[in-house]
C-alpha cells in the first residue's frame, strides 16, 4: 500500500531514494478505493466514504487519506475489522456478510415488498451480486426505528432470532401520556396478547408476553402531545409488534419506539438510514452469544 508520489522538488536532480517504493507501489498496484469496490464491499463512492471515515486499513495501518493504492497481492486489506479478499482471487468466498443498519420510520424490514415501498436492502448499498447474498435478521415494524441486522449467515440469523438463546434487545419508547407504577408493574410481570387468527379462522389462546425489564428515565413535556413518558425497554422474545400491542393492552399510545441494541451491537454512532459492517469484536461477542465457533 502507498500514496500519491510528490513532484520532484525544485532544483533537484533525482528523485530522494525514500519516495522510490511508494512510485513503484503506485505503478503497480490498484486504487483502494477500487480494490474494494471489485472486491464487492461496496460502490466505489462508498467504498472512498469508508476510506475517509477510517474505517479500512491495509497492512494493519489506519488509512484514512486518498489518494492510496494497494498491492492486491502482498498486502492485507480489512473494512471494519473484516478481512477482505482481492477481486477475483480463486478458492474460498471471503466470508459472510455482517452488517448493522439504523432503519428509518416506514421502510419495509424485508428483502422485497410487492406494494413498491422502501426496504431496508434498497439502503444497503452493495453491488448486486452482494446484495443478493443478504437478508435482514428477524424484523421491525415500519413504524419504528433502531437497529436491524442484515447477514448473508443463515445460521446465525436463525439463533439470534430463536428464543431459546434469549438474545436482549433495547428499545427505547416514548408514551403519550403517563405511565404509572402500576402499568410499570403489569409490563415487568408479563401481559397476555391475543394471537392472530388462524387461516381456518380459528383463533388460538392468547400468549403471556414479557419483558427483561422496563425503567422510566424521564416525563418530557411536549407542546403537540403534552406529557409523554419514556422508558428504556429490553425484550428477549419477539412477537409481532410485542412492545405497541403491550401498551395498547394498558391503553397507552406509543409515540416512539426505537431499538437501540441487539445482543452486543449498539446503534450507537450511525445516523438514521446510515449502515456499517460490524467489526470483528461485535462478530466474535455475537457469535459466543449464541453458541457458535468463531468465524
Amino acid at each position: 500500500m502507498s500514496r500519491s508520489p510528490r513532484a520532484k522538488s525544485p532544483g533537484c536532480g533525482t528523485e530522494d531514494d525514500s519516495r522510490k517504493p511508494v512510485a513503484a507501489a503506485a505503478e503497480k498496484g490498484l486504487r483502494l478505493h477500487k480494490f474494494l469496490a471489485e472486491a464487492g464491499v461496496a460502490s466505489r463512492r462508498k467504498c472512498e466514504e469508508l476510506i475517509l471515515a477510517g474505517r479500512v486499513r491495509v497492512n494493519g495501518r489506519l488509512v484514512n487519506t486518498l489518494p492510496a493504492w494497494v498491492n492486491r497481492d502482498h498486502d492485507h486489506v480489512e473494512v471494519d475489522g473484516q478481512v477482505v479478499r482481492p477481486p477475483g482471487a480463486k478458492g474460498p468466498t471471503s466470508g459472510h456478510l455482517y452488517i448493522a443498519l439504523h432503519k428509518p420510520k416506514r421502510v419495509i424490514s424485508t428483502v422485497s415488498d410487492t406494494h413498491g415501498r422502501t426496504t431496508v436492502m434498497d439502503l444497503v448499498d452493495l453491488p448486486n451480486r452482494q446484495s443478493r447474498r443478504i437478508f435482514p435478521v428477524g424484523r421491525l415494524d415500519a413504524d419504528s426505528t433502531g437497529l436491524i441486522l442484515l447477514t448473508s449467515d443463515g445460521e446465525l440469523a436463525q439463533r439470534l432470532t430463536h428464543p431459546r438463546h434469549g438474545i436482549t434487545k433495547k428499545y427505547m419508547v416514548e408514551i403519550r401520556g403517563r405511565v404509572s407504577s402500576d402499568d410499570l408493574g403489569k409490563l415487568s410481570g408479563g401481559l397476555f396478547l391475543a394471537r392472530p387468527i388462524r387461516s381456518g379462522g380459528s383463533r388460538p389462546g392468547a400468549r403471556r408476553a414479557t419483558t427483561s425489564s422496563v425503567r422510566m428515565i424521564g416525563r418530557p413535556q411536549l407542546r403537540s402531545y403534552g406529557e409523554c413518558t419514556k422508558l428504556l425497554m429490553s425484550l428477549r422474545e419477539g412477537q409481532n409488534r410485542q412492545i405497541r400491542r403491550m401498551f395498547a393492552r394498558l391503553g397507552l399510545p406509543v409515540r416512539r419506539l426505537q431499538r437501540i441494541t441487539i445482543g452486543p451491537v449498539s446503534i450507537k454512532g450511525l445516523a438514521v438510514g446510515q449502515w456499517r459492517f460490524l467489526d470483528n469484536r461485535e462478530r466474535q461477542a455475537m457469535m459466543r452469544a449464541v453458541k457458535l465457533k468463531p468465524r
